[in-house]
């Protein structure tokens, strides 16, 4: 194969590189987690959002295969919040599948 033009060769291979590595980027998130509905869940004495995520990797399959530290900013911003604590008798919303 003979390249007669070098500047549109390389110009077009630069292209068509940028759109293949986009659609690798993109291609690996999925923007829909099917039907995903929220329970509401109250703080008890002694709940840490380390706890609370470790139970919802156990038994919530929405969290099922996830790393703890991605369930924890998960649901830090589900719910708006700015650091880990937790008060007693807060309400938290927790993603689960229908």
């Amino acid at each position: 194969m003979r390249i007669v033009n070098k500047i549109k060769f390389v110009r077009t291979m630069s292209i068509l590189i940028i759109l293949i590595g986009l659609l690798i980027i993109f291609s690996k998130h999925t923007y829909s987690k099917g039907n995903v509905k929220y329970t509401e869940e109250y703080v008890y004495s002694g709940d840490t959002l380390w706890s609370i995520s470790e139970q919802q990797i156990e038994e919530n399959k929405y969290f099922e295969n996830k790393d703890i530290r991605e369930v924890i900013n998960e649901i830090k911003y589900l719910n708006n919040l700015s650091n880990s604590n937790l008060k007693e008798g807060e309400k938290i919303k927790i993603p689960i599948y229908e």
